[in-house]
């Protein structure tokens, strides 16, 4: 869920101290009568892309430094951790990209939206239009902020430029659309849909053609990959076991912003806002009453107020959580606090952690995820049927008469606050929100929402320069939540174009503005010097700029906020980066630079304490108002994403990639995302269960090879002449004879347990169907079935001969080992590339920094399918990227 905090800063030029104080915990016990030993700090997330601290800071030295001190030489290379250049490429005249072709990911039935209007698309060629909608004239605009517009009728024609109407917006026609049949529709931005985005044709010989011809594009019907037969726009199409499910609905007409010129101007967000609020959680149920914690040996009976605060860490006391000693000092005090207003009922004073054993609430709750679990598959799916009509009508809204979806609709429940890394206030409570705690915001003469639990709303406004439907503050950091349209939205998808399109107008700047802060390096008045420094190391280093923290925060720091301990100096030219960015993880770098700035750098930090900081001349507000005095709209966070956007078009432009394999060329991508990713620091640990997953890997990377073995012994029965063939030489040295052995067991192993649930599972339909039930001796001669062919092929072990169950022509065994053979190939190099990728973040750069048109250009090129780099989260945000043109650059 989206947050937002700021504070101003100070531009003062005088130096800046910053307090290091560490908060001293005590360790606890969680419950089992032990005392945990502290660990390193773990994150939770949602999110697997949520980078984790993968290595300790040492704690900060308390020196008086009267000369730069020079540390040995490092044999680590920089070369991964430096931003690469790269020459800039022609730019679009307008934030608007023109993307034909037709795109499901955003599609919504027309009966399920209120009032079952459809929107209009303009197709802008200035731009960003003024009308944020698209429509030219008076009427149009009326049109466009009515609730319920006219429906249109899809008719099959042609339109040419000469012959559309100024009056009336330009409408992409489609094929036509039998009224009396009913088709499915296909939307990635229904989660309850499963069927996967329709993969897009390559158009450019389309395009050609219709170049040719001097004709407006027809909206042509487009095939899925996997299946020629169904259209994507209109036609029947088939999900896997999913057909009997979905409701056949008539398909409704996407509002293709991109095509109509709807890029928002920065105020009117919007005309019409129709929603029903947010979803709160259910209200606490206390546990039965055999279920207590108990308090020095005994019962302790909570009032259910206290009873739900001590049930959250009771969830916890086998995590890494309850071994940190901050989280269980925060955690103890606020439930301390909860205790003075809701006592125990017995009268017993909880005054000490260490006689608490939270264990009978957390063996409750394991027992109760043991039942859920072990729910037939029709409860999960009657559970999830109910869960899913609650939600259904806060999923959406009505924004300007067009039925868009709302992302994070549900308030967070109360529980532990987790933090990110060594965050001071992990374990506090999270309090329950309320109607009284959120302000809602919907437009004039529209029906109020009401709560789904008792109370009033703080506030209802009506502001349609603001994106959120609802908004509250936490209680633990202050911090303000929102509540947005999800991913797949207009003003999404047009808040990420904008962002993009800043980051690519940098392109025409970036010279201008490296040679000023080049020049400035030398500058005699020293804020100019520590100013033009940061840029250079936001520039090349793609660095955050970094705010001022206060003590109750997490001691994390960027580029303006370093101090003289994060940063030490190397001759001749190197300098070595170690502090902790954003959430906590730690950023290590040994970079070399230019002369000038190393000189810089030891000027800063004379006669300073390591504490002090760095740059105190230099504020993150004084360095964002430099930059838009260089570029509208540049901040430090625009040079991240076109410096990320920047080298990812070039590593990828360096990969040839001719006559490469699928895998080879996913490989290519992953590397380049690796590198951006290193760049911008995202990283994470390494699982825990990495080596353990490795292993099964390669367990299963030997089991290809081990049945291409066979195949080639089959092979060199059928003909002994094979074995001089090099194309068949031995290519199994990791396979001894005593991994041959366990492997066969295994697979026997497996095979007689698929042939008890296959005899099982015949019995049941034959006792349903009233017939007499298999006897043992079945299953019984089916097993020594199973073992005869084991024992056969134990008979086989060394003769490098054997045959197959079913024989089969030796052109047949020939094509079936070549087929491994690229199998093989292929899966060894998804293990290399599992493996280097254990401790970097891919995901967060490739949603938030680099550019998806890039990804999408690229795709067509190289004929790889989309859906193998983006996921369906991804595929529903980005839409107005897919439809790129093939020659399409950053």
């Amino acid at each position: 869920m989206p947050m937002s905090s700021a504070s101003d800063l100070s531009d003062d030029d005088r130096p800046l101290g910053a307090s290091n104080g560490a908060t001293n915990g005590r360790h606890h016990p969680n419950g089992n009568g032990h005392v945990p030993v502290q660990q390193a700090p773990s994150s939770s997330s949602d999110d697997e892309d949520m980078p984790l601290s993968s290595a300790p800071v040492p704690p900060p030295r308390m020196l008086k430094r009267k000369k730069p001190i020079y540390a040995e030489s490092s044999s680590e290379s920089s070369e991964d951790d430096t931003p690469l250049a790269s020459s800039p490429a022609k730019l679009a005249t307008s934030a608007a990209i023109p993307m034909p072709g037709a795109v499901q990911a955003t599609t919504l039935p027309a009966s399920s939206a209120k009032g079952k209007g459809k929107a209009k698309n303009n197709v802008s060629k200035a731009g960003v239009s003024d009308d944020e909608y698209g429509e030219g004239d008076a009427s149009a605009r009326k049109r466009a902020t009515s609730s319920k517009p006219a429906k249109k009728k899809l008719k099959q024609e042609t339109a040419t430029a000469s012959g559309s109407d100024d009056d009336k917006p330009t409408v992409t026609k489609k094929a036509p659309v039998s009224r009396k049949r009913k088709v499915k529709v296909e939307s990635d931005a229904d989660p309850s849909i499963k069927k996967p985005l329709v993969k897009k044709p390559r158009a450019s010989k389309v395009k050609k053609e219709e170049a040719a011809s001097g004709e407006e594009p027809k909206k042509a019907p487009k095939k899925s990959r996997k299946s020629k037969n169904e259209e994507a726009n209109g036609s029947p199409t088939k999900g896997k076991g999913k057909k009997k499910e979905k409701k056949e609905e008539e398909e409704e007409e996407v509002f293709r912003w991109w095509d109509a010129g709807a890029h928002g101007d920065g105020s009117v967000k919007w005309q019409t806002l129709e929603h029903h609020g947010v979803l709160f959680p259910p209200p606490y149920e206390p546990l039965p009453a055999n279920v207590k914690m108990k308090y020095n040996g005994k019962d302790l009976d909570l009032s259910p107020a206290a009873e739900e605060v001590a049930g959250f860490y009771a969830a916890l006391i086998e995590s890494d959580h309850a071994q940190d000693a901050t989280f269980n000092k925060n955690f103890f005090e606020d439930w301390l606090t909860v205790l003075k207003t809701h006592p125990p009922r017995d009268g017993t004073k909880v005054a000490k952690f260490e006689l608490c054993d939270f264990r009978p609430i957390f063996e409750y709750f394991e027992a109760e995820k043991a039942k859920k679990k072990a729910m037939t598959a029709q409860e999960k799916k009657d559970l999830k049927k109910a869960k899913d009509e609650q939600e259904l009508k806060y999923t959406t809204c009505l924004l300007d008469g067009r039925k868009e979806k709302i992302g994070n609709f549900r308030v967070e429940p109360p529980g532990l606050f987790r933090g990110r890394g060594d965050h001071p206030k992990k374990g506090a409570l999270k309090y329950r929100v309320g109607p009284k705690d959120i302000t809602i915001n919907i437009g004039h003469g529209v029906p109020i929402p009401v709560p789904n639990m008792p109370g009033k709303w703080k506030e209802v406004i009506h502001d349609n320069t603001v994106t959120w439907l609802a908004t509250w503050t936490e209680n633990v950091n202050g911090n303000h939540k929102y509540v947005f349209l999800a991913a797949g939205s207009s003003l999404k998808g047009q808040s990420d174009m904008l962002k993009f399109e800043k980051a690519r107008e940098l392109k025409k700047h970036v010279d201008r503005i490296r040679q000023n802060y080049n020049v400035e390096l030398k500058s005699k008045v020293m804020a100019d010097r520590q100013r033009a420094t940061t840029m250079y190391f936001i520039d090349k280093l793609a660095l955050r700029a970094g705010n001022e923290k206060g003590e109750d925060e997490a001691d994390t720091v960027g580029c303006c906020s370093l101090r003289c301990q994060h940063v030490t100096l190397e001759a001749p030219n190197f300098i070595i980066f170690d502090f902790l960015g954003k959430d906590s993880i730690r950023y290590y770098n040994r970079v070399p630079v230019e002369p000038q700035v190393f000189k810089n750098i030891r000027i800063f930090k004379e006669n300073k304490f390591d504490s002090d900081s760095l740059f105190d001349r230099v504020t993150t507000a004084g360095l964002n108002k430099h930059l838009q005095s260089e570029m509208k709209g540049l901040t430090a966070k625009v040079f991240r994403t076109f410096n990320a956007s920047i080298t990812f078009q070039r590593l990828l432009d360096e990969n040839t990639l001719e006559n490469a394999t699928l895998q080879e060329k996913l490989n290519a991508y992953n590397k380049a995302n690796r590198e951006v990713a290193i760049l911008c620091n995202h990283r994470k640990t390494a699982p825990k269960t990495h080596e353990q997953s490795m292993e099964k890997v390669r367990d299963k990377h030997r089991g290809l090879k081990y049945d291409r073995m066979k195949l080639r012994h089959v092979l060199f029965k059928m003909d002994k002449e094979y074995r001089k063939n090099a194309e068949y030489a031995d290519d199994e040295s990791d396979i001894d004879d005593d991994w041959i052995v366990t492997h066969e067991e295994a697979l026997k192993a497996k095979e007689i347990e698929k042939a008890e649930r296959k005899f099982a599972k015949e019995n049941e339909k034959l006792q349903e169907e009233g017939k007499d039930l298999l006897q043992d001796s079945e299953l019984r001669e089916r097993i020594a079935e199973i073992e005869s062919e084991f024992k056969a092929l134990a008979e086989e072990r060394g003769t490098q001969e054997a045959e197959l169950k079913k024989e089969r022509p030796e052109d047949k065994v020939v094509e079936a080992i070549s087929k491994l053979t690229e199998k093989i190939k292929a899966f060894k190099l998804q293990m290399i590339d599992r493996d280097e990728g254990k401790e970097v973040a891919l995901g967060t750069s490739k949603i938030n920094y680099l550019d998806p048109r890039i990804t999408a250009s690229w795709c067509k090129i190289h004929d790889v399918p989309v859906e193998k780099l983006f996921s369906k989260t991804l595929l529903v945000k980005f839409p107005w990227a897919l439809e790129v043109e093939e020659d399409w650059k950053f």
